[in-house]
């Protein structure tokens, strides 16, 4: 084999080129990331199952040396197995403290997603939407939930303030899914569509195509093939409200309890029959919009699910909703959170435990004042502003 002498310009050569791949191959290392072995994780990237191990190895070390390596755990004597005992049971508690730690911090973090995936679902409401003061409760029948069955939402549209309350089949988590498919399709269409009966049917389409991909997924054997008529079973009661910049209430209602009206006593809203839930059978060609009369400024509407008149007690008597109501509207005025606190915790004191259902109340007040009357100037014509 040839050798190449120190100094000379082919040795010099060989060096250049050898620097140079050594270069080309560490610019390709850092275009492409490395390998996982040439290259340790950042502490927030590894594994969450390997950073946890770290404790319980060390104590676990800790406990294997000391029975091997101390004289006086080879000892047979009541003072030695005293202290191997006490050596083994602080290592054991040290274990038993380090797993609480990480599963007190697993379900703190558990809990964190889950509260904002719930308000996601069913955003809290705001103090007021035009001129409006709003509040509401809701408890679900699933224990840490705070989603169910239930649904509620108040949009301030052009067309006026629209308010929808729902109840759908079942109760707790199991009934999510439907009242997300519901609240969504009502967010899109109370600002698009200018009439109720025409929100009223985009629910229903919607509240369709979720069943008929619920049973989709349920019946994977059937090949694709779901009934165009959703089952029987599955329903959703829906209100529908609008309330308008008068205070003139409309409404459109499928199988919903009627809210009450607060104006010196509690009343419900009318005694008009309502349609079928949506879902079993098509809604009719016609949807009758009722004209419920007006929202008076100071008046409170009170608008719940069945849940709240179905509790019951350790008799097996249920909850009088507007007898409570009544005595709310009689007392000391109450502002709309007041309200719904003071009949949430009545209906607690009848039950005596968290009710089997879900449960909803929100009240809306008109807090909108009337414009004084303007009166005219010499040989202008008089007119009332509203």
């Amino acid at each position: 084999m040839m050798r190449i002498k120190a100094g000379s310009p082919c040795r010099a050569l060989l060096r250049a080129r050898a620097r140079g791949a050594r270069l080309v191959i560490r610019r390709r290392a850092r275009r492409e990331g490395g390998t996982a072995a040439a290259r340790p994780l950042p502490e927030d990237r590894r594994p969450r199952w390997s950073r946890g191990l770290g404790l319980p190895t060390g104590w676990g070390a800790l406990a294997v040396t000391y029975k091997l390596t101390c004289p006086l755990a080879q000892q047979d004597g009541i003072e030695a197995r005293l202290v191997s005992s006490a050596v083994f049971l602080a290592v054991g508690t040290g274990l038993v403290v380090h797993v609480r730690r990480a599963l007190l911090r697993e379900l703190r973090q558990l809990r964190e997603v889950a509260g904002a995936a719930q308000n996601v679902l069913l955003r809290p409401l705001p103090a007021r939407v035009d001129g409006l003061a709003l509040a509401a409760v809701r408890l679900s029948a699933s224990r840490g939930a705070t989603v169910g069955g239930d649904l509620y939402e108040v949009a301030a549209t052009d067309h006026g303030v629209r308010v929808v309350m729902g109840d759908v089949r079942g109760h707790g988590l199991a009934a999510v899914g439907t009242a997300a498919a519901v609240l969504g399709s009502f967010r899109e269409a109370a600002h698009d569509e200018p009439e109720l009966p025409r929100v009223m049917r985009r629910l229903e389409r919607t509240l369709g195509r979720h069943l008929r991909e619920k049973a989709r997924a349920e019946h994977p054997a059937s090949g694709g093939r779901v009934p165009e008529v959703p089952p029987a079973e599955e329903f959703v009661t829906v209100l529908l409200l609008e309330i308008g910049k008068d205070g003139e209430i409309s409404a459109l209602n499928c199988g919903h309890p009627w809210p009450h009206l607060l104006s010196g006593h509690a009343r419900p809203l009318t005694d008009a029959e309502p349609l079928p839930p949506l879902g079993p059978f098509p809604l009719p060609a016609e949807l009758p919009v009722l004209s419920s009369g007006r929202l008076l400024p100071g008046e409170t509407l009170v608008l719940h699910t069945d849940g709240m008149e179905d509790a019951r007690d350790a008799a097996g008597a249920f909850f009088p909703l507007r007898a409570k109501l009544t005595e709310a509207a009689r007392g000391r005025p109450l502002s709309p959170q007041g309200l719904v606190h003071e009949v949430y915790a009545q209906l607690l004191r009848h039950t005596g435990r968290l009710p089997y259902d879900d449960v909803t109340l929100l009240a809306l007040r008109n807090d909108r004042k009337r414009v004084p009357v303007q009166h005219p100037e010499p040989g202008r014509h008089a007119g009332t502003l509203r």
